[in-house]
């Protein structure tokens, strides 16, 4: 761990420290407020578009000089979740300048071709970040991802390895086995989670499958009872997998961690309820650029603090801008 880095304990209270009660309060009560946007479309070479959200948080003004950090959202997300404002605020409030990107059909305009994204679809990212770049010479850059975007994220940075033009990242609530993922959304109270993103899923199924005219069997797409059945039948031949198995094996963020290159803090609840015995302990511990964050408790994307819900603190949000701080500040 950085000298000048310390990580502040996470101290959840008691009332509000089981994992669901903790996911599903954070998500439901963070606010979303205290920031503007101001969107900017950049063409794929495919001929489709990503949406990238600049933010603008109240009562802060940022030279263009100003650091800047890229963000990526959860599955279904956008780069205008409550995480995503939380972590705008966070990041404003340390002199930092935030961008997130809306992954394809997800900044609520449909994306134009028969491609969606999924969890390792680190290309999309790859242009975001050199068009940052280019358009921003000279600006120390960082990266942070939530969930789905925090596995991206993690992959991106592992397939760059030392020579990435990312200065630092963060990754909070990332998966690291998509197959066990898969597997905790079968079960249980996971089963829900699952359901959840499913049905979204499967609308934009049909949205493609209607305008693209592709050849995926909807019928079975409208039918499956789980995600990995969704995986099976729509994420992996649509992108090109051989079945889900390979899509899960090829993009599982643990398979990157031991060849990241840049300072990232990886912050996990070991109570995560949509992840199950995932960790790769020793990868993580092993990576000398590598801090990682593992709390007992905090549930998905949450760790929220305080006695009253509605004046909750979020912890992830707020370690993640201090250490990019400590790493994107001169």
């Amino acid at each position: 761990m950085p000298a000048d880095f310390n990580l502040e304990a996470f101290n959840p209270s008691p009332l509000w420290r089981h994992p669901h009660v903790q996911t599903v309060l954070a998500n439901t009560l963070r606010p979303t407020s205290g920031a503007a946007f101001h969107r900017l479309r950049l063409d794929t070479p495919d001929g489709d578009f990503l949406d990238l959200d600049f933010s603008s948080v109240d009562g802060v003004s940022l030279p263009d000089s100003a650091p800047l950090v890229l963000l990526l959202h959860g599955l279904e997300g956008s780069a205008r979740s409550s995480y995503a404002y939380e972590a705008y605020r966070q990041l404003a409030a340390r002199g930092i300048r935030a961008v997130g990107m809306n992954f394809r059909s997800c900044s609520g305009e449909m994306n134009r071709t028969a491609t969606l994204y999924h969890a390792g679809k680190t290309d999309d990212v790859d242009l975001v970040v050199n068009w940052l770049l280019e358009n921003q010479p000279g600006v120390p850059l960082g990266m942070i991802g939530f969930s789905l975007g925090a596995n991206m994220l993690l992959k991106y940075l592992g397939e760059k390895g030392s020579q990435s033009a990312v200065r630092a990242a963060v990754a909070v609530s990332p998966p690291f086995d998509l197959g066990r993922t898969a597997d905790t959304f079968e079960h249980g109270e996971g089963r829900l989670y699952g359901l959840r993103f499913m049905r979204d899923l499967q609308k934009k199924a049909l949205l493609l499958a209607k305008r693209n005219g592709n050849a995926l069997d909807i019928e079975r797409i409208l039918t499956v009872k789980s995600m990995r059945e969704f995986d099976e039948a729509f994420t992996a031949p649509l992108h090109g997998f051989r079945d889900a198995e390979e899509y899960y094996a090829l993009n599982s963020s643990g398979r990157f961690v031991r060849a990241i290159g840049v300072p990232s803090l990886v912050i996990r609840a070991l109570d995560d309820p949509m992840f199950v015995h995932d960790v790769p302990h020793a990868a993580l511990a092993g990576n000398e650029h590598i801090t990682p964050a593992l709390t007992p408790y905090g549930g998905h994307v949450a760790f929220a603090e305080g006695r009253y819900p509605r004046k909750f603190r979020y912890w992830a949000e707020r370690q993640a801008a201090r250490y990019l701080a400590v790493h994107l500040i001169e």
